[in-house]
């Protein structure tokens, strides 16, 4: 018996093989979650289809997250698919990348606008789409890194987008405990995603992380998903507005030691 037997999961943001969206992807799959999948866009339609064929999906759809003419579109596919769903995953975020360098204070208007829009408003548009057909005991879940509480060099307009989506989660959790649905996040350690490459000084970060994270390792996919079953399942039926860190400890430090 799977954590997630019976239950239907869309998920949003699958990029590649090295995305969240996919180690999650596996875990509810391995769980015995029936799942459909969005991607972006025709460019990572290549990638993401041979994915899908790999645990069965037959749902596979792209969606443009800027357009509610397309979440219109894709939700009521989803429900003429499977009727109802139960859990939906928003592994969305996006900056230019040159806002991704260099001091916050140089965010252009536009920039911050579409990193707002892509990585937080799509939450919320998708939460009130999929609304009339999420199942009570249903779940809604996205993605946030530390960079929303505490500077994170470099990451700028993203740690402000992520702030609001943090919040967002909290209300949403609200609105939609009524209905039995609960809304959370999970705040993961630095990960060697598409996303990520986009982030100057990534990559020395991401080499140091082991040697400062009191677990003393690096953050998996795999371990993201092990984290989204749970919080997806009824095992965390009473879990909701809540922000779940998997990232080694990291969040719990206070002063850092100089790592040579």
């Amino acid at each position: 018996m799977g954590l997630l037997d019976n239950k239907i999961a869309m998920i949003f943001g699958l990029a590649n093989e090295r995305s969240i969206a996919w180690g999650i992807t596996k875990a509810f799959y391995q769980q015995g979650a029936t799942i459909g999948i969005s991607y972006a866009g025709e460019l990572l339609e290549k990638r993401v289809k041979p994915l899908a064929e790999q645990i069965g999906c037959t749902f596979v759809e792209a969606c443009d997250v800027a357009s509610d003419e397309q979440i219109a579109d894709i939700t009521h596919k989803a429900q003429q698919h499977f009727g109802g769903v139960d859990i939906l995953v928003h592994a969305i975020a996006f900056a230019n990348r040159d806002e991704l360098n260099g001091p916050y204070y140089q965010t252009s208007r536009s920039g911050f606008h579409l990193a707002m829009d892509i990585s937080v408003y799509s939450f919320t548009a998708l939460a009130r789409a999929f609304q009339p057909i999420l199942r009570p005991g249903g779940a809604l879940l996205t993605l946030t890194y530390y960079g929303a509480e505490k500077v994170a060099p470099h990451y700028n307009v993203m740690g402000v987008a992520k702030a609001a989506l943090e919040a967002s989660v909290r209300y949403l959790a609200f609105d939609f405990g009524p209905q039995n649905v609960r809304v959370n996040a999970i705040s993961a350690g630095p990960i060697r995603t598409l996303a990520a490459a986009g982030v100057s000084g990534f990559k020395s970060m991401y080499q140091k992380y082991a040697e400062i994270a009191p677990l003393h390792s690096n953050i998996t996919i795999e371990d993201v998903g092990n984290a989204a079953v749970f919080l997806c399942s009824d095992l965390a039926a009473k879990t909701t507005g809540e922000v779940l860190f998997v990232d080694a400890g990291y969040n719990i430090l206070g002063i850092i030691e100089e790592v040579d």
